[in-house]
């Protein structure tokens, strides 16, 4: 259990923003199986200001239990201020500051990890929307641009002044994308500078994972990003390996079955099931890789899907010798 700002986390496993699967339907299933700390799609400020209907969507907390930290991005002090104050007016339990996404559309706008080497102005974002919001503000960062800009410690200690109640740290820079190791040492690194806690976020793929890093950085949570894409099960699996050694096994066939369906209908209640049936391909995919028949699954989905498909005729499919 921690506390950022006055929000209390029940317990240290949080899950990392991902842009189009960290949805509501997603946030919900990994609740449910004790994640500590969810968080919205990375939603721009411009595109929520100017009202964008499918921005609003990525808001809808229909049906969730809290927190849930609300991921915004943008390099405009204005707008970030103005955003978070409409995230903030809509019940958002934290604010997160993008200042870590290596996407190229993203950083050739000065935005996401490209703050990283303008500190300057990403500590005037942080300043202006503290001061414009009551719930806390946090920054999710890398280790700095590339290995030969690595400032990720002198970056969270600015954060931190300019208001800034915790940072999550992605132990890789941006040039590496998501590629190499991640490197924990520089999460120690922030985390002996800072006085609130730090998420350490980067190879956690498992519980021994999430222990390991926990004893070696001393951060106060650990972050899990690609490891739960079809599978909401680490996060129980991590929070009860944490809290008593315990190693719950895998889900079973049928596990993966059913959450797939109840991530379908969580999806399609929010988006509609046309949208639905399109984003809802990725997803199935990863609930059922590994099973036997996930190979000939792969080739029906890219042919396109309906209801039906989702909640019943896939899993037959599965069967099929």
């Amino acid at each position: 259990m921690f506390r950022i700002g006055k929000v209390q986390i029940e317990n240290p496993v949080a899950a990392a923003p991902m842009a189009g699967v960290t949805g509501r339907a997603y946030r919900i299933l990994a609740r449910e199986h004790g994640c500590g700390l969810v968080c919205t799609e990375m939603i721009s400020d411009q595109a929520l200001i100017y009202g964008n209907p499918k921005t609003h969507t990525l808001l809808d907390r229909r049906g969730e239990q809290g927190p849930v930290s609300v991921q915004l991005f943008g390099s405009n002090v204005a707008y970030m201020a103005k955003a978070a104050e409409i995230v903030a007016g809509l019940g958002a339990d934290i604010i997160d500051l993008n200042m870590g996404c290596p996407t190229p559309k993203i950083v050739r706008n000065g935005e996401g990890a490209a703050l990283m080497q303008t500190p300057a102005l990403a500590a005037a974002i942080v300043s202006a929307v503290a001061e414009r919001v009551s719930c806390p503000v946090t920054v999710k960062m890398r280790k700095g641009w590339d290995e030969n800009s690595v400032n990720a410690v002198a970056f969270a200690k600015l954060m931190v002044e300019a208001g800034a109640a915790a940072v999550t740290v992605h132990g890789r820079t941006r040039s590496q994308f998501y590629s190499g190791a991640a490197d924990w040492d520089i999460i120690r690194q922030v985390r002996e500078a800072l006085s609130v806690p730090v998420i350490g976020n980067g190879d956690v793929t498992g519980p021994e994972e999430a222990a390991r890093m926990l004893e070696e950085t001393g951060c106060a949570a650990v972050m899990i990003g690609r490891a739960s894409m079809g599978n909401p099960w680490i996060f129980s699996q991590v929070v009860q390996y944490l809290a008593t050694g315990e190693m719950l096994p895998g889900p079973t066939p049928e596990m993966r079955r059913a959450a797939a369906v109840r991530h379908y209908e969580l999806l399609a209640q929010t988006k509609g099931e046309q949208i639905a049936n399109r984003e809802m391909r990725k997803h199935l995919a990863w609930y059922t890789k590994g099973l036997r028949g996930a190979a000939r699954l792969r080739g029906a989905i890219n042919q396109g899907c309906s209801r039906d498909f989702f909640t019943r005729d896939f899993w037959a499919l599965l069967q099929q010798p």
